[in-house]
């Protein structure tokens, strides 16, 4: 029997949670893993209504559904990010307000540690997320970088996100950052800055994706090897390089979907991760037998449903526990 497999209801918010109930048990799946947006889980009502948590829970136990973790990519991202008129469409009119930079970061900041109490009230244990970054902007390094500048935005993650960890601390739950660009942490480096700029702190783990990392050219397995202990939740989504001499990995402002572009995410199993070494980098991991392999479904050229019914069988058959033994036990003296 494999890990549980989930669905993640990011891409899926246009959906009633009690319809994508009924979808996601049709495609195969053992559960979801709940966005923080649409009505699938609102951090605001959670701690307002003292029924709030049980009725979703009710729901998707009368679907035959697991919960493992909830996700607050969208508020997350506003933490540390540089914030402009694109966040308006990310958040919540009560996060976004007037707009003020400050306010916004401020209260994106109030709102993940809510997000934590919200988590524990509902009895889950890990929060996905993003956490922004001051200084994604400065990737290129150019004009020059001073290293200070660098430095400044790790410590202005350090300076927004300990706060935030210290309730997560006192919830009893983790804080899983999904590795990707636009973060404090997009690839094996960077994320071991920034665990070294919050101390290590074990509240802070990372919700391994491989589909961002692939297209960095950056080998997924080598990021699990490389943080075995902070794995704490999954995802499973698939991405392809199409670099053809007209195309750049850098997607030429070209948007998601569009064949112009250097690379995309595709459906899982028809993209370039070697998810047969992934399932075997977290077995060496100790990534529990009981943890969530949770869909991430993004595929622009495919249809969805179709997509995530696929995903759900690929994902399943992909999966296999470790073993016990050693194959040539049986000639040990």
């Amino acid at each position: 029997m494999g890990r549980p497999v989930t669905l993640f209801t990011g891409q899926w918010a246009d959906f009633p949670l009690e319809t994508l109930c009924k979808k996601a048990k049709e495609f195969g799946y053992d559960g979801l893993e709940l966005a923080c947006w649409g009505d699938h889980f609102e951090v605001d009502k959670a701690l307002s209504d003292d029924t709030y948590c049980a009725r979703k829970r009710d729901l998707l136990e009368r679907h035959d559904l697991k919960l493992f973790a909830i996700s607050n990519h969208l508020v997350g991202q506003a933490v540390c990010d540089n914030i402009d008129a694109r966040h308006k469409s990310i958040l919540p009119e009560y996060i976004w307000k007037d707009g003020d930079p400050a306010g916004v970061n401020k209260r994106a900041a109030e709102e993940m540690k809510n997000t934590a109490r919200a988590a524990q009230k509902l009895g889950v244990g890990v929060v996905n997320g993003f956490t922004g970054s001051s200084i994604w902007h400065l990737i290129y390094d150019f004009p020059p970088t001073p290293k200070s500048m660098f430095d400044a935005g790790y410590q202005q993650f350090a300076d927004r996100w300990n706060p935030i960890l210290d309730v997560f601390q006192d919830c009893g739950v983790r804080f899983a950052l999904e590795v990707h660009p636009t973060e404090i942490a997009f690839d094996i480096y960077s994320a071991q800055r920034a665990l070294k700029a919050i101390g290590n702190r074990e509240e802070f783990g990372f919700n391994f994706d491989p589909s961002h990392l692939l297209w960095q050219g950056v080998d997924p397995v080598e990021f699990i090897r490389e943080f075995p202990d902070r794995i704490y939740h999954v995802h499973m989504k698939d991405a392809a390089t199409t670099l053809n001499g007209r195309s750049g990995i850098l997607a030429s402002h070209l948007s998601f979907g569009d064949p112009r572009r250097g690379w995309d995410f595709r459906s899982v199993g028809r993209g370039g991760v070697r998810f047969e070494e992934v399932i075997r980098a977290l077995n060496a991991a100790g990534y529990p037998g009981d943890a969530p392999l949770s869909v991430e479904w993004e595929d622009s050229g495919m249809d969805r449903e179709m997509g995530a019914a696929e995903a759900a069988d690929f994902v399943r058959n992909i999966d296999f526990r470790p073993s016990g033994r050693a194959f040539d036990s049986a000639f040990a003296e």
